[in-house]
């Protein structure tokens, strides 16, 4: 995916790159949808655009910054946040039968993508006090500290960045 110059890369070892982390026992979601889609730290991961797929990436972001990456619950709240209102709009507006996710970390920033095969451009819309829908973008753009969108041949990704203080 584009922009992602400086991310770490996933250390090498034994086993596959899903074995080298798995979430708490306790997050038997988390864990089936490593287990069932894969790991996107490692590469974008396809998931079927659907309601149930939101719950399966907000368990999944949560695992991966909280026990792979060793980083804030404060982060992983708001990162699961914009990842799943990210991923809400690429189920709701988009009418793709699927799309990727890939979570990535470099010095001091994560990134989160969600690819989709549209190329309709989300719009940052003024929101009021009383809105109950629309409030996604605006979510993203007052919680990460870079947001953005690159067209590709085929669709678009749509990525936030959000900056950490390293331990």
């Amino acid at each position: 995916m584009a922009g992602l110059e400086g991310t770490e890369q996933p250390r090498r070892g034994v086993g596959t790159a899903e074995a080298r982390w798995a979430p708490a026992v306790d997050d038997e979601l988390a864990l089936k949808a490593l287990e069932r889609y894969g790991d996107p730290t490692v590469r974008e991961i396809r998931m079927p655009s659907c309601p149930e797929s939101t719950v399966a990436v907000r368990r999944l972001t949560q695992a991966v910054i909280v026990c792979h990456w060793g980083l804030s619950e404060r982060l992983a709240e708001h990162a699961v946040l914009l990842v799943s209102e990210l991923v809400g709009n690429a189920v709701r507006h988009t009418g793709a039968r699927h799309f990727g996710l890939r979570l990535a970390r470099r010095r001091g920033w994560i990134r989160a993508e969600v690819r989709d095969p549209s190329r309709g451009l989300p719009c940052l819309v003024p929101v009021g006090e009383l809105d109950i829908s629309g409030r996604g973008l605006f979510l993203v753009d007052r919680l990460a500290d870079r947001w953005g969108v690159d067209l590709l041949a085929r669709g678009k990704t749509t990525w936030f960045e959000m900056r950490f203080t390293d331990r």
